[in-house]
């Protein structure tokens, strides 16, 4: 039975996951030397890369040839909620509705056939996005390296609360300026967050000058753009949250 744990404490593991296995899919075979020390070394490579897949502020889901969940990434996990349309059982993906349950299944065929696919699912008022990405087919890869498919999940916000905080940590804003810059990232203007925070329009406007200072961005249009395109360094504030 395959290994679905990460046995190292200090990976974060996902409660679904087999690229820390030292049973998860290789290279093909080469004739070289396969012994401990290379099993050993792939093992720690691929432990590695489910590190980076949590560092990715995007959810991001494996699944194997037989549609079965290989791997899912930390943001993924926080995303898969009772209000998204995609679920997951034990090792399986289901859709909530019959109809997303119809589009994931054709999406997934597709991609055995090496296509990609971009899906909207959930209700009209609050769509999901969701790319299904195939990373290879029968006729490319060998049976030792077998075909996967990869989810990528939509945000639910252009920037999120802690990329917000990280940079205004790194621009040293105040706690004020940095309500006032997650507003900004929230899609909020000026008014709005005078009234949210029960103060004056004058005192949010000079708080977005001087965030504007501080950070050199020539508009808030700038601003939110420059949160918006962070590297996904969250960890340590993940953590600390």
């Amino acid at each position: 039975m395959l290994d679905l744990y990460s046995r190292s404490p200090a990976l974060h593991p996902s409660p679904i996951s087999m690229l820390g296995s030292p049973r998860a899919p290789s290279l093909p075979a080469n004739g070289g030397y396969h012994g401990p020390e290379r099993r050993s070394a792939a093992s720690h490579g691929a432990r590695w890369l489910a590190l980076m897949l949590d560092e990715v502020d995007y959810g991001m889901l494996l699944l194997g040839d037989d549609g079965s969940v290989l791997h899912v990434n930390h943001s993924a996990r926080t995303e898969l909620d009772s209000q998204h349309p995609l679920r997951i059982d034990g090792r399986s993906l289901h859709a909530r509705s019959p109809q997303d349950a119809t589009a994931l299944h054709e999406a997934l065929q597709a991609a055995r056939r090496g296509l990609r696919r971009l899906l909207t699912l959930g209700p009209r008022n609050a769509p999901t996005s969701v790319a299904v990405v195939p990373l290879g087919t029968r006729a490319t890869l060998t049976p030792a390296n077998a075909p996967a498919t990869l989810l990528l999940l939509s945000k639910k916000r252009v920037c999120e609360r802690l990329s917000a905080q990280w940079f205004a940590r790194c621009h040293a804003l105040t706690p004020a300026e940095t309500r006032v810059l997650e507003a900004l990232c929230q899609g909020l203007d000026p008014r709005e967050i005078a009234e949210q925070g029960g103060v004056g329009l004058a005192t949010v406007r000079t708080q977005i000058g001087a965030i504007r200072s501080k950070t050199g961005a020539d508009s808030i249009r700038d601003l939110v753009q420059r949160v918006a395109v962070l590297p996904p360094m969250l960890s340590t504030l993940r953590t600390a949250a």
